[in-house]
């Protein structure tokens, strides 16, 4: 069993910055890709940023240059930092594991007033 707990959200101006932060349990964190994910009120959840468990990164096209994800094995946290938000980075982020099945955080709400 996985548990993802998030963190760091907020409200935040146009052009500011956020990192946020996500807690798991289980021993095998080091082995596990893990990724972040935001839906927007009416729209679909997406792919935000994504590391493998050896550190490759990915990130969707929006968000390149702005966002950086990372992890720190030793406290089974992994982190997205965020700077020059724009208002449409207004969403509920959430993060994500496989173990087996996919597993899901609780959401923290991130605002980008402009």
């Amino acid at each position: 069993q996985v548990q993802l707990v998030e963190s760091g959200g907020g409200l935040v101006q146009a052009g500011g910055s956020l990192r946020l932060s996500c807690a798991a349990s289980g021993s095998m964190f080091s082995r596990n890709a893990m990724a972040w994910y935001r839906q927007a009120p009416g729209k679909q959840r997406e792919l935000v940023a994504a590391i493998s468990s050896g550190g490759s990164t990915n990130y969707a096209d929006s968000v390149k240059g702005r966002f950086t994800i990372s992890r720190d094995n030793a406290k089974n946290t992994v982190y997205l930092q965020m700077n020059s938000l724009k208002p449409e980075d207004t969403a509920v982020y959430y993060c994500w594991t496989v173990v087996n099945r996919f597993y899901w955080g609780q959401g923290t709400q991130v605002t980008v007033s402009s």
